[in-house]
């Protein structure tokens, strides 16, 4: 079944494969490794357009590893997770220093930010290498394919399943699958070229695999910001550089809490983050706080780089500003 399954898997690639912009053309390491580390925790529709904006402005990874590194980070805004903004540039420059990327797995391991997903997807796809990227989409398939209840014992099912040849294209041909077909919820399996293979399909019970896992309730911080105006500008400064959202522009204001501040606040944004939600209360202020900062202008705020929950809480705060003269 397995060698089988694998050719109905690959034949539906050939015929299906989505059209994205990192499979255009030769598969260029440089476009499979930034495609790749934009797609963690972050969708193809988000991330599509933002990928060609990105090769658009850096092509090469020695234009990336040279540019600076603020406007780096002010691109990756909004794509949210980013330390992998700060380890992308460092893969970069280690990689412009070493004269290009490292062809096998064993090799990528060892840049930067590069762990064992992500190498073996660029091993794979870029260079060809028997390398098997095991992400979500493709533990969910074979889970399912082979109605295993773990993830765990799926992603060792899919090493041992890999074909011999055409690495990249299976590789990919089951991440299309996971993405398309074999969803999380509701999926199509009348559609799906392993229906007849399936052990999920054929029990009539494919969301059932992998078993879900049990959710932690994540816990809860406050967070104050300076709202400082003048004029038509506001105050923002630069993150720590190291830490959660590090290097990123930002509203000032003192570390996270797990204590609600005595404060009244314009306006409060509550934001999600992998493992804790946050209340951040936009407080005015009339002078900027000590410390570094800068002025920057209301109609070019996109220019700054905010990530997304520095953006919502400005976008909070004029709104609520606003409402005083509407109700007038």
């Amino acid at each position: 079944m397995d060698a089988t399954a694998a050719q109905a898997l690959l034949a539906h690639y050939d015929r299906h494969k989505r059209d994205l912009p990192w499979r255009r053309g030769p598969r260029d390491p440089y476009r499979v490794w930034l495609s790749e580390v934009m797609l963690q925790q972050t969708t193809v529709a988000t991330v599509a357009p933002r990928f060609e904006r990105f090769v658009a402005r850096w092509p090469t990874v020695d234009a990336l590893a040279a540019a600076d590194e603020a406007e780096i980070l002010a691109e990756w805004a909004g794509l949210g997770y980013y330390a992998r903004a700060r380890n992308l540039i460092a893969c970069a420059r280690e990689v412009a220093a070493r004269g290009g990327f490292p062809a096998s797995e064993t090799e990528l391991r060892k840049l930067p930010g590069l762990g064992a997903y992500t190498a073996a997807a660029v091993a794979a796809i870029a260079f060809g290498e028997a390398a098997v990227p095991v992400d979500t989409n493709v533990e969910r398939v074979v889970a399912r394919l082979f109605g295993l209840a773990t993830r765990a014992e799926a992603g060792a099912a899919a090493k041992r399943w890999f074909p011999a040849e055409r690495h990249g294209d299976f590789a990919q041909a089951l991440m299309d699958l996971g993405a398309t077909l074999c969803r999380p919820r509701a999926p199509d399996c009348p559609a799906c070229p392993l229906r007849g293979h399936c052990t999920a399909a054929r029990l009539g019970t494919p969301e059932a695999f992998p078993a879900p896992k049990a959710k932690k309730e994540r816990p809860h911080r406050f967070g104050l910001a300076w709202w400082v105006r003048q004029g038509d500008a506001v105050w923002l400064v630069r993150r720590p550089a190291t830490g959660l959202l590090g290097g990123m522009a930002a509203l000032p204001g003192p570390d996270w809490v797990e204590e609600r501040p005595a404060a009244n606040p314009l306006a409060i944004h509550r934001h999600g983050f992998t493992h804790f939600t946050l209340d951040l209360l936009v407080v005015p202020k009339a002078e900027p706080p000590p410390g570094e900062g800068w002025w920057q202008p209301l109609h070019r705020l996109a220019e700054a780089g905010l990530p997304t929950l520095y953006r919502r809480a400005v976008e909070a705060a004029l709104a609520a500003e606003r409402e005083p003269r509407l109700a007038a």
